[in-house]
């Protein structure tokens, strides 16, 4: 197993490397341009080429310390001044707990679990499954092996212990709010046998109690909807160097889409799904018929 030499905190603890990327890199991108600095001159400082300094400035790659004190001073930022970044640069370069996983989990899943920690609000649709954020261990280990049917029982086994170790943000203070929107055939469907499916629609009656989390069902009667091409997720941060972004999980990948125009458009998604869809104070209703269904 390949573990990190050492993590930050625990589960459910927030900003992690990938968000603390961004955070800095937008900093030293407005830093840069107030001091009238080019990309060109910048990466000349630090021996690197103006690429590398667009790279860093989107928090695609790593941060060197001394790279950093570098621009800082290039950019007129004074040694006192510089402690806050340098600090940024340092928790940025700090693999998170969630990296422990990385055995038995691809980098691209890895980087969103970075960005779902660190997230103020996640809204999301599913037309298949309970979010992973909801379910129960039951539930996640028929839906993995149903993804993973070449995975030893170790390889599952930790993949529902990382699904478990996630939930627990939602019960921490300050921790992200999820508003999730499933279609209602994710109810109907049933995951496992019919004992795990039963114990899935009542952790979900559970859920629609739960402060953090904002239960909605897209009945079939609603037809046509605005997201009709496939589940998503929405994250928005508290950080206001870091722009909502918008995942897309596909069967070997995912794709992340941070330009205003594409976020603007699921975000319009999301708010006719959560017009369409019944209203949180009718969702108990729903997940009771389904169970009178079962």
């Amino acid at each position: 197993m390949s573990t990190p030499s050492r993590h930050t905190g625990g589960p459910g603890e927030g900003t992690g490397p990938t968000v603390s990327r961004m955070q800095l890199g937008s900093r030293l991108r407005a830093l840069r341009i107030a001091a009238d600095v080019t990309r060109e001159a910048a990466g000349y400082s630090i021996r690197a080429s103006e690429s590398k300094i667009s790279r860093m400035e989107l928090g695609r790659v790593g941060f060197k310390e001394r790279d950093v004190t570098d621009l800082l001073t290039l950019y007129g930022v004074a040694e006192p001044d510089q402690a806050e970044l340098l600090a940024l640069a340092r928790e940025a370069n700090r693999p998170g707990w969630w990296q422990a996983y990385s055995d038995v989990l691809p980098a691209w899943f890895l980087n969103y679990l970075d960005l779902e920690q660190a997230a103020e609000l996640i809204r999301s649709y599913e037309i298949q499954f309970v979010p992973g954020l909801l379910q129960t261990e039951a539930y996640a280990r028929a839906v993995i092996s149903i993804g993973h049917g070449r995975s030893t029982k170790r390889e599952i086994d930790r993949r529902v212990e990382l699904r478990m170790a996630r939930q627990t943000m939602l019960t921490r203070p300050g921790g992200p709010r999820l508003w999730a929107v499933l279609d209602e055939a994710v109810l109907l469907r049933p995951m496992g046998n019919r004992a795990i499916h039963r114990e899935q629609l009542e952790a979900l009656l559970k859920l629609t109690e739960a402060p953090a989390v904002r239960l909605q069902v897209v009945p079939f009667s609603a037809g046509g909807h605005a997201a009709a091409g496939g589940a998503f997720s929405i994250l928005r941060f508290a950080l206001e160097e870091v722009p909502d972004v918008v995942f897309l999980e596909q069967l070997t990948g995912s794709l992340y889409l941070d330009r205003p125009e594409d976020v603007d458009e699921y975000a319009a998604a999301a708010g006719r799904l959560f017009i369409d869809a019944t209203t949180p104070e009718r969702t108990a209703d729903v997940i009771h018929r389904a169970l009178r269904e079962l």
